[in-house]
Order: structure tokens, then sequence, then C-alpha cells
């Protein structure tokens, strides 16, 4: 765990270093909330249930700092989330994330959220974007080292995407597609002054042979 608490620190010196020039900015805060039919990320599915997913984020520039969580609706239904990321976002359209992943433990269950050494996964993800095309990769700084790579395009009112993965994200743990779909978005006019964005994905999974279909709405 120290190895990776050294190389957290090293990756949020960098984006607190590249984030300098835009401290004289004024910042921003903002919150919001998305709710889904399921949860499933990355090809994996966390839970046939609706779910609600809170963000509260602060940026600055090209850098910012937030928070994100996944809760159930049902009780009955584990894969609650509750993550801190840090980004920054370059001029030319490279992303530089640093993501940590916890997961509370459920009712009836033990769980410290201050047990690093096995309560977090954390992880450094590489974002690059070119017009419509983007092509990204993320590597865990903990456990196994799992990796996934996503290359995605825009062809306007359908966005494509494909992603790969190892060890969590695989049945085997041998690297493998694990993440096919398409998605799409609109907004729903409720009165003059106020449109509601509603987005739906069909999602594939090669690897565990599973099809998901999310729809889920934006505040």
């Amino acid at each position: 765990m120290k190895k990776t608490a050294v190389i957290l620190f090293s990756v949020f010196s960098l984006i607190l270093g590249l984030s300098v020039n835009a401290s004289a900015q004024e910042g921003s805060w903002s919150v919001g909330a998305d709710l889904y039919n399921r949860y499933v990320w990355r090809g994996t599915d966390f839970g046939n249930s609706p779910v609600v997913q809170p963000t509260v984020e602060y940026s600055v520039g090209g850098f910012a700092i937030g928070a994100w969580g996944s809760y159930s609706t049902s009780a009955s239904v584990g894969g609650t989330e509750a993550d801190l990321y840090a980004t920054y976002s370059t001029d030319f359209g490279l992303d530089v994330v640093v993501t940590d992943y916890y997961f509370p433990a459920e009712p009836g269950s033990e769980g410290n959220y201050f047990d690093y050494d096995d309560a977090h996964t954390f992880e450094l993800g590489l974002s690059q974007s070119i017009g419509d095309f983007y092509l990204s990769g993320n590597v865990y700084l903990n456990g196994d080292n799992d990796i996934y790579f996503e290359a995605g395009y825009s062809f306007g009112a359908v966005d494509a995407f494909v992603g790969a993965g190892d060890n969590a994200y695989t049945l085997d743990g041998d690297f493998n597609v694990c993440n096919v779909g398409i998605s799409t978005s609109k907004e729903v006019k409720i009165t003059d002054s106020f449109s509601l964005p509603v987005s739906g994905s069909v999602i594939l999974n090669p690897d565990s042979e599973q099809i998901f279909f999310v729809v889920g709405i934006s505040l």
C-alpha cells in the first residue's frame, strides 16, 4: 500500500501543478443527479434495480475535483458506491483522471472507509479526444493492476463504443472485449424554460454473453 500511496501522491501533485495557471480564475461548484433503471459500468452489471447517482464537483480552469456515488433504490440489491476523483483537461483533448473507488459495506456486514488496504481501489486514467473520436486507458494502482481500454466515436445522434479489459472485467481474468454498445440522448421539453435530459444505451458484454438496456434522466 505504501507504493500505491507514493504513486497517488505523485499523480495528484502533477494534476495540482498543471492547474496552477488556473488558480487565478474563479472556480465554480456544480451538483447533479442521474436516475437510471440499472447500473452497468464497463460491461459489468451492478444490480438489477433502479439507481440514483449523485455528483458534487468543484472546477477551475481545466482542473476538477469531485465526488460521485451510486445508490440502489432497493434495499435487497447491493452495488452501493462512493468515489472521489480528480481530473485535469488539456486544450488539446487529453484528460488525466485519478479515481478512488469505494464500495460501502452493505447492511449487516463489516466495513471501514479508512481501511485503505482493502476497501479502496485506486485508478489512473488517460483519455485522448480527436474530433468525434476518443481513446482511453485505465489501470488499477493496487490489487491485480487491472487494465481497461475503450474507444468510441460520435456519429452525431448516436455514439458507439467498444471496451476491453482483464482480471475483474472478464470471467476468466484474461484480456477480452467486455463492453460494446451504442448510446443516444435527447431533451424532453417540460416547460418553455425547462427541458429534461434523457439518455439510453444498448450494451453487450461478449465475454459474459449478456446484453443490457439502460435508460436514465439527468437533473
